[in-house]
């Protein structure tokens, strides 16, 4: 992408901290430093084996027995774990960070664990739908964190967000950011350009974030709120303190 999020304008109203959002990028983040640490063979070993294959979870093909290591089924999530390269990380945990926060915090913790999970097989099967006899492996937390842009699109369409555009930041509103970056994965699948990004899976994901956010996020939150100055008044809760309890998710979680 032709640009790199920084921050946004749109502070956490009925959570403490996205505990659910940190520990993805910890895991993803741990799990790249351990195929660093494993050198090129087992870096390899990772990806065929515990990265997304149209063709093997079709059925159509089948990895030698080295490389088997699990069913071809839960490659559906092991693959939005895993990253090809430093930028393909860094890049997602920084979309990840800034906007992950607002949507765990639409609808609690574990809510936003199935969204996460759900996002991320929506963005693979999307992939495997339009490259059903692919060999390689594809893998990534793009197409998950695409179904978080999605649903930040929705719920959030005025926040601001600051990007830096080569050595420029810029501030924006989150429906012209976000309305570019989906419009931009569009134009490159229908185009071809860009080899070896799996564009559908993004637009999978983004898809899938924005149906889902409907019935995952907290009845309290409108659709095309804004984001943190924008909620209505009624929206905008009192943090609760250790101890403090609630009805709701917000209460379980």
């Amino acid at each position: 992408m032709p640009f790199i999020p920084l921050r946004d304008d749109n502070p956490r109203i009925l959570i403490e901290r996205p505990y659910v959002t940190w520990t993805i990028i910890i895991v993803c983040v741990a799990l790249f430093l351990l195929e660093l640490a494993g050198g090129r063979d087992f870096a390899r070993f990772v990806t065929f084996s515990f990265g997304l294959i149209p063709s093997v979870l079709l059925g159509l093909k089948e990895l030698p027995p080295a490389l088997d290591a699990i069913p071809a089924w839960a490659t559906l999530f092991t693959a939005m774990f895993l990253h090809g390269g430093l930028m393909h990380l860094v890049g997602n945990m920084l979309f990840l960070g800034i906007f992950g926060d607002n949507i765990e915090d639409s609808m609690g913790h574990r809510r936003f664990v199935a969204f996460y999970l759900l996002c991320g097989v929506a963005a693979s099967m999307a992939h495997v739908l339009v490259a059903p006899t692919a060999t390689q492996p594809m893998v990534g937390a793009s197409g998950a964190i695409s179904g978080v842009l999605g649903a930040y699109l929705m719920l959030h369409p005025k926040a601001w967000v600051t990007i830096l555009v080569f050595i420029i930041p810029i501030t924006l509103p989150a429906w012209l950011l976000l309305g570019f970056w989906i419009g931009f994965q569009v134009f490159s699948a229908l185009t071809g350009s860009g080899g070896g990004v799996a564009w559908w899976a993004h637009i999978g994901g983004f898809a899938a974030g924005c149906i889902l956010i409907i019935p995952f996020r907290h009845k309290t939150i409108p659709l095309g709120g804004g984001g943190g100055s924008s909620y209505p008044k009624g929206i905008r809760l009192k943090r609760r303190r250790p101890g403090d309890t609630a009805g709701g998710p917000w209460g379980r979680t």
